[in-house]
């Protein structure tokens, strides 16, 4: 994610009005009438006005209107006649059962919608229209636009841009599974990871633990089939079995540190003989590195286990208070390891640092990090606006800023509030406390929900540290939308917000959380349109209900 005033020309040209499909002025007025009926609007406003008209082609008597207008003088038909005395051999019940029953399946209809779009985001009867009507009404777009059109191409640049916008990250600040999540599953019988979050996690371990030689080793064998394994207490056998074969299988430890220890000290005891066994084995393979390609595969997989295990004991350190030490294992793994910066280890090390309070260490690790070269995250993003805050939330008060105005401190404060707003619009709420947190997912998808909560819930407590911090963010985090009122089309100081964000949310996060939508959604054509259905077919079934006679007046004068 790039940062600066200026948006890259593709970025501008993804982001532009114009660069939306549209109608070309060289099509002919069929490809034009084509093209317009397979747009979406034009498509339901079309089947809506076609089943209007057919329901109502017997109150309008629009038969009886097309053959009196081809024959002006002839006389009305038998047909017509039987319908009229059909129409006024109806009672008012008729009309009450008739109107009744129309509230109830509207009322179901609109019911089914809202939950619908709730869950999902969309309008179910939009979304079928879509899917099954369109293509009968014309087609799609690519129809009318040649393969190497200028249009193609900014479409396609765009679903690129929205890729990689839509990345899930691993989670820097990930917890445990045995000793965190599987204990919140036991006081809330709550699953606080989804089967998607976990998916990921299990092709996260193959990448980082498994190598192409591990079929001559015995233990690794078995470690590969139960990095493959979905079942937990299967994976936990596999390990055990894999120490049986070699004591110094340092993967399996890791795997009964993540899963089978039920305390933070239990998982450090482990984690310790893993390094122990890791460590004898990174420097085994560093010898026989330049051998083949084989030996250079398997010191980068004893590489990332070496480098994982050691970030977990810093982690573990950090939950049991001692957090110098945890600084320490972390400053020395990125100096050991500069290239293995896409782990963000940087992140740990800043939380670890504002809770030691050491704000001039944070400063000089945002100083390297908070580069335009570099992809930003909510962390970054809002420690820069937390130690700009801090300079100047004792003293803020809203009223006094209004009589004299904000002094550049405040101001500079106020712009780095704006920065993270826009990168990630969802933190606030959770640092407000406005918002439920839930235990953060072990992906995330960067300016996303589960972004949000992942920094909220290891970084709220530094924010209510300093006095004030928290009210300067509440009286100046909504002004950031004034500057960006179409964040979906041209962003301020970063790109375009994604549109995918909330469907790679609802993947990642529990279906018991209820996930941060940005910008909000408009509530659906259809939804109204239910909505009013049911309330007018509602208030016509009480009224025939209550005045029979005056309703069944109106029936036959309407007929």
């Amino acid at each position: 994610m790039a940062d600066g005033d200026g948006l890259g020309e593709a970025a501008i040209a993804a982001a532009s009005p114009a660069s939306a499909p549209g109608l070309s002025p060289s099509l002919g007025w069929r490809e034009r009438l084509r093209a317009g009926l397979a747009g979406t609007g034009a498509s339901l406003w079309f089947v809506a006005g076609l089943g209007l008209l057919y329901a109502l082609r017997v109150p309008l008597r629009l038969c009886e209107n097309l053959a009196a207008g081809e024959r002006p003088r002839a006389p009305r038909g038998r047909a017509a006649v039987r319908v009229t005395v059909f129409l006024n051999s109806l009672t008012p019940k008729f009309y009450v059962a008739l109107t009744g029953t129309s509230s109830l399946i509207s009322g179901l209809i609109f019911i089914f919608e809202w939950w619908y779009f709730h869950k999902h985001g969309t309008s179910f009867i939009e979304q079928v229209s879509v899917s099954h009507l369109r293509p009968l009404m014309g087609g799609t777009e690519s129809s009318i636009s040649e393969p190497g059109s200028p249009s193609n191409n900014r479409e396609s640049e765009t679903s690129r841009q929205n890729l990689s916008e839509c990345k899930v990250w691993r989670n820097p600040l990930n917890l445990f599974r045995g000793a965190e999540y599987r204990r919140y599953t036991w006081v809330t019988g709550k699953e606080p990871l989804t089967y998607y979050d976990m998916n990921l996690s299990a092709q996260d371990h193959q990448t980082f633990f498994t190598c192409d030689t591990d079929f001559l080793r015995p233990s690794d064998t078995v470690m590969q089939k139960a990095w493959r394994e979905r079942n937990p207490p299967a994976r936990i056998k596999a390990a055990y079995q894999a120490l049986e074969l070699n004591n110094d299988c340092a993967t399996a430890y890791v795997l009964l540190a993540e899963e089978e220890a039920t305390t933070i000290v239990d998982a450090e005891r482990l984690f310790k003989q893993a390094l122990k066994a890791g460590e004898t084995i990174y420097r085994r393979s560093q010898q026989c590195q330049h051998q083949s390609p084989q030996h250079e595969a398997q010191l980068r997989r004893d590489t990332n286990v070496l480098v994982y295990i050691k970030r977990r004991l810093a982690m573990c350190a950090r939950k049991l208070g001692r957090i110098r030490e945890a600084v320490k294992i972390m400053r020395d793994l990125m100096k050991e390891f500069p290239p293995l910066t896409m782990l963000n280890i940087h992140e740990n090390l800043l939380e670890s640092l504002l809770e030691l309070q050491a704000y001039a260490d944070v400063q000089a690790v945002l100083a390297k990090y908070d580069d335009i070269s570099l992809p930003k995250s909510a962390a970054i993003c809002y420690t820069a606006a937390l130690l700009k805050t801090r300079t100047v939330s004792d003293k803020f008060s809203p009223e006094t800023a209004s009589r004299r105005g904000l002094s550049t401190a405040e101001i500079n404060a106020v712009e780095a509030i704006h920065r993270a707003v826009e990168f990630n619009p969802h933190v606030p709420k959770y640092l407000l406390e406005m918002k439920s947190l839930i235990l953060p997912p072990e992906h995330i998808l960067k300016r996303g929900d589960s972004e949000a909560i992942a920094y909220a819930f290891f970084h709220l407590q530094h924010w209510k540290r300093i006095e004030g911090a928290l009210h300067l963010l509440q009286c100046t985090w909504e002004g950031t939308f004034r500057m960006i009122p179409y964040p979906l089309e041209k962003g301020h100081l970063f790109y375009p917000y994604p549109s995918c964000t909330e469907t790679a949310d609802r993947e990642l996060l529990p279906s018991f959380h209820h996930v941060s939508v940005y910008p909000k959604k408009e509530i659906p054509f259809f939804i109204h349109f239910t909505a009013g259905l049911c309330s007018s077919t509602a208030m016509i079934a009480f009224l025939t209900h209550q005045f029979p006679e005056i309703m069944g007046v109106f029936a036959k004068a309407w007929c």
